[in-house]
Parts: structure tokens; C-alpha cells; sequence
């Protein structure tokens, strides 16, 4: 076989640098949902969010499809996946949190501390599991956490609670579910998250008058994405 026939060809090559484009674009509908949270302006924020972390659940599939590690392997897609998902999983939520109402006054900038155990989480070489796929220590579900405490309007003496308690986990070696590519326990989180996004949606559409109803409903997945991790770790 000769080298030229080894090379990827122009149409593999751009559908890899496609799926880059596509990835980084997650950056960019994060910038949108920082401006919004800055404006007050929440049904933007969360719209623009819930962009980036339905591209963010597509990317990693397209990009074996098209291997891109193999066509560009001088760009590191699962780098530039890391950088998209720390500014819109933690440095957007870390701005909704320090908005006023939503921590208790005089200690918004606790938040804060969130950037710092989520920067530590994702540099991590053991953040991810490889043979069964799960994320170690708190996944940095922040965006999913400011949600909540704008759609539940919750009290702020909880919100911080629950925020520090989540930071504490970061640290702490549980294994967390990985819906999209993990093995066991699968079929129920795609299924239940599929019910969740769509009611997510609803939720997203109606504000700046959530529905407290639909949103306490809507608790079932987190509760059983936190349980069902739960049981996952101390299975395994």
C-alpha cells in the first residue's frame, strides 16, 4: 500500500474539521448564554446552554464516526471539548450564581470556588473511566445546578449549601454515571434524561415565569442520576 493511498480523503478531512467547527461552536452559544446571565436575561442563558450541551452530547459520537483523530491528529479534539465544556458547565453557571437573589448577600463570590475545584476536576488524568466508561468526582453539572435555582426559585441559604456540598464532591473518588457512553445502566438514563430534556425545554420556554410544578417534577432525574451513580459506584 503506498502512502498516498493511506491518506484520508477531502471529504473525510472536512468532515472531521466539521465536527471541530461544530465543537467549538459550543463556545460560542456559551459567550451568548454569559451575556444573558450578565443581562438578567435567563430564558437566553438556558436556551443558549441547552445548545451547547446537546452539542457537547452529539460531538463525541460524530467525531468517532469520522475518526478525527486519525484525519487531523494534530488537533486535540477531546482538548478542545475540555475548554468548550469548562467555560459552559462552570464559568456561565459561576456568573448566574454571584447574580443577586440567588446566594445568600455578601457571599455571592463564593461561587467562586467553584472555579477552582472544577479546574482541578477536569485536569485530572483519571477524570473519565476508559474499560467502564464514568466520570470521577462530581461531573461539574453546574449548569443543570443554576437551572434549578432560577426555575425553583429555592431559597439561597439552600443554594449554597447544596453548591459547597457539590464542590466537596468534586474531590471525593465516586464514580458518576456517564449517560452517553457507559455501558451498564444505559438504556434507563438515555431514556429518563430524553423525558427530562423535553420537560427542560418546557421549563426553558416559559421563563421568565418558570413552572415551580413542572420543575419539582422534573427532580426525578437528578434524583435519579445521583442515586443511580450511587449504586453504579459501589457495585463496581
Amino acid at each position: 500500500m503506498t502512502m498516498a493511498s493511506e491518506q484520508p480523503g477531502l471529504v473525510r478531512v472536512a468532515l472531521a474539521w466539521g465536527v471541530h467547527l461544530y465543537t467549538a461552536f459550543g463556545a460560542v452559544l456559551g459567550f451568548v448564554a454569559l451575556v444573558g446571565a450578565f443581562a438578567g436575561d435567563y430564558k437566553l442563558t438556558f436556551g443558549m446552554l441547552a445548545l451547547a450541551l446537546a452539542v457537547d452530547a452529539s460531538d463525541g459520537a460524530m467525531a468517532r464516526s469520522v475518526r478525527v483523530k486519525q484525519t487531523i491528529p494534530w488537533i486535540d479534539g477531546e482538548l478542545l471539548d475540555n475548554i468548550v465544556d469548562y467555560f459552559t458547565y462552570v464559568v456561565v453557571p459561576v456568573a448566574i450564581f454571584i447574580q443577586p437573589g440567588i446566594l445568600p448577600d455578601g457571599l455571592e463570590y463564593v461561587a467562586l470556588l467553584v472555579l477552582l475545584a472544577s479546574a482541578y476536576g477536569f485536569c485530572r488524568t483519571d477524570a473519565k473511566g476508559v474499560v467502564e466508561h464514568y466520570f470521577q468526582g462530581f461531573p461539574s453539572y453546574w449548569n443543570v445546578m443554576a437551572f434549578y435555582f432560577i426555575v425553583l426559585r429555592s431559597d439561597p441559604e439552600l443554594n449554597l449549601a447544596v453548591m459547597l456540598t457539590a464542590v466537596v464532591f468534586v474531590f471525593v473518588p465516586m464514580r458518576w454515571l456517564y449517560p452517553s457512553r457507559m455501558e451498564s445502566m444505559r438504556a434507563p438514563t438515555l431514556a429518563l434524561g430524553g423525558v427530562w430534556a423535553v420537560m427542560g425545554v418546557v421549563m426553558i420556554l416559559r421563563l421568565p415565569e418558570p413552572s415551580p410544578v413542572l420543575a419539582w417534577v422534573s427532580m426525578f432525574y437528578p434524583i435519579y442520576y445521583t442515586l443511580g451513580s450511587v449504586v453504579f459506584h459501589f457495585r463496581g
